[in-house]
């Protein structure tokens, strides 16, 4: 029997290698980006084209390469940056394994330029899928610039799975973001499609927070100090008022390492208890300074999963840090002790506060034709015969039956209940609607119908306005205006980071646009859906939550029997597009039960 076992030529193996390193451009990014700051870089550029697929550069005025130096760093586990294996305990630099340069050059066309400051000429390295094709002296200036073309050129398969371009630029933003606030003393410049999206001056961490972030970070930031003998703990958390339903702008750094921890994200959110709704996210930009001998970051090519040597003081002291920061500036649960009386008539008469929608808004674009009265009265006559985790039988809505419950003629009553539910009676007991849910339910529905059909109404505005975004938004909403357009939403990317607004949905027209916007982006990013349908879904679920009608409107009578009709003329009127019940019922034996009768 012949032998099978074969070594691999280098090429090969260094391009099975290099699926642990780079996955994708933002991979290639972060590597770079962490090979200029371990250069000593005082400022970095990076530049990207179409999302990274076709060129990766940076820039940097680090101390740059010696011609050797140059060629030995594309070869596997070449490191200026330990020598022996003990140097593993006390690793202050981003990288130390020495196969970056070399998983990248296995799989792309690099192209690199360096010099050292004391030299007059420095070295121009130009290597394809691990191949050196030229190494040449060139003139250029001191430091380093690498750029990175045609990713993937060598594996289709692995490009073919990349996602769309606004997606992979969310990705390299997300790693820009990293490494800029690792280190707010470098002066960082990002261009994407030769449009510069951040030009940021050295200086502290809060400053870089809100140049990376938008001013009006600067408002929302509590400072936590705190310093041991074993670590120090610093940065800043957001106030709970402005947690946000998605994950985003959570941040741990170990000795300027990004990374992430369950564990000690457990810590922060149990510092937050009472303060934040279980299903929302608070922001924080921690920075835990210790000496390296007590953690291990050897663990995973990417190095942002790290191992404490003792992880319960460090999750007791980051806690303790953050608890504090939070009653150092007296955050605390505000309770809302005005009076309201517990159920407000929604019958003709009285005062009442004049309504800022209309219920034309409901169902003025695909409004159903008005089916016959029989499907309330199948309604009133149910009850709590069918459970709320099940489908009610196809129930058609018309004229409400009556208040006299034995003629069933006219209408029956309905009544809002600290202007947020809508009450009713059925014949076996009471219904009770959440009118935010049921809007919810409605909008999801018309919304998926306008995705459908590729186009739909908006109501334009007078004057055009302008909502500046972050750069991860406006390269999320970039690749969806289409699709929001469709849903009454007509955004156009104006410059910069901005988008302008020409028209609003309908039943929002009223309202901030940047408001709006925010809360939609919130409900996608949350979301996280790739496949077509999953993302009309995600999108129209977003649009309804964001466009909803809130707690604490108060409805007029017509508003409420539109708002119950055109819910149950929905396919799904029993649940929100999140799972969540739109309505309850009790019955007469619970309340007899309850009254002990």
């Amino acid at each position: 029997m012949s032998d099978i076992i074969r070594l691999l030529p280098d090429h090969v193996a260094n391009q099975i290698a290099a699926g642990e390193v780079v996955q994708r451009p933002a991979s290639v990014v972060k590597e770079l980006l962490e090979n200029s700051v371990d250069a000593g870089a005082a400022r970095i550029t990076l530049v990207v084209k179409d999302a990274g697929r076709a060129l990766i550069q940076v820039t940097d005025d680090g101390r740059g390469m010696s011609p050797a130096d140059a060629r030995l760093s594309f070869e596997r586990h070449a490191t200026s940056k330990i020598r022996q294996a003990d140097d593993l305990s006390a690793i202050v630099t981003k990288g130390f394994r020495g196969e970056a340069l070399a998983s990248i050059a296995a799989i792309a066309q690099v192209e690199l330029r360096t010099r050292e400051h004391d030299q007059e000429l420095g070295t121009r390295v130009l290597i394809e899928g691990s191949r050196v094709k030229v190494q040449e002296p060139v003139a250029g200036p001191a430091g380093s610039t690498i750029a990175v073309r045609s990713l993937f050129f060598n594996t289709p398969a692995r490009r073919q799975f990349l996602k769309s371009d606004a997606v992979e630029l969310k990705h390299v933003l997300d790693e820009f973001h990293r490494v800029a606030l690792a280190h707010p003393e470098i002066a960082f410049r990002l261009v994407s499609n030769d449009q510069e999206e951040f030009n940021l001056l050295p200086g502290n961490e809060r400053q870089r927070i809100v140049g990376l972030f938008g001013c009006k970070y600067d408002e929302r930031l509590v400072p936590v100090e705190e310093s041991t003998e074993i670590i120090a703990v610093s940065g800043f958390v957001g106030k709970p008022e402005f947690a946000k339903r998605s994950r985003g702008e959570q941040y741990f750094f170990v000795n300027r390492r990004f990374i992430r921890s369950s564990y000690l994200e457990h810590a922060i959110r149990k510092a937050y208890n009472e303060l934040v709704a279980r299903e929302n996210f608070p922001s924080w930009f921690l920075f835990i300074d210790l000496d390296p001998a007590q953690i291990d970051i050897n663990i995973h090519p990417t190095k942002t999963e790290i191992k404490f040597r003792d992880d319960r003081v460090v999750y007791a002291i980051v806690h303790a840090a953050v608890r504090r920061a939070l009653g150092r500036f007296n955050i605390v649960p505000s309770l809302d002790f005005e009076p309201e009386p517990v159920m407000i008539a929604a019958l003709s008469g009285g005062d009442r506060a004049v309504p800022q929608w209309r219920p034309s808004d409901l169902g003025a674009f695909t409004a159903p034709p008005r089916p016959s009265p029989e499907g309330w009265q199948k309604l009133f006559d149910m009850g709590m015969a069918t459970p709320v985790d099940e489908e009610l039988p196809t129930v058609q809505p018309t004229v409400m039956p009556s208040r006299n419950l034995e003629e069933h003629e006219g209408e029956r009553p309905l009544f809002q209940m600290h202007r947020t539910y809508i009450v009713s009676q059925l014949r076996s007991g009471v219904l009770v609607i959440d009118q935010q849910r049921a809007h919810e339910r409605i909008l999801y529905e018309r919304n998926l119908k306008l995705l459908e059909q590729g186009a739909g109404p908006s109501q334009a505005e007078l004057f055009p306005r302008h909502v500046e975004l972050n750069a991860t938004d406006h390269a999320l909403i970039a690749g969806m205006l289409g699709e929001l357009r469709c849903m009454g939403l007509d955004l156009e990317l104006f410059g910069g980071r901005t988008v302008q607004v020409n028209g609003m949905p309908a039943e929002v027209a009223d309202e901030d646009p940047a408001r709006l916007i925010e809360q939609l982006l919130e409900q996608v990013k949350s979301d996280g859906s790739a496949l077509r349908n999953q993302r009309h879904q995600a999108l129209a679920r977003g649009m309804a939550h964001s466009t909803a009608i809130r707690p604490g409107r108060t409805l007029g009578d017509a508003e409420m029997r539109d708002l119950v009709d055109r819910l149950f003329a929905c396919e799904m009127p029993m649940r929100t597009p999140g799972g969540k019940p739109v309505l309850i019922t009790y019955t007469l034996d619970e309340l007899n039960e309850r009254f002990e009768r």
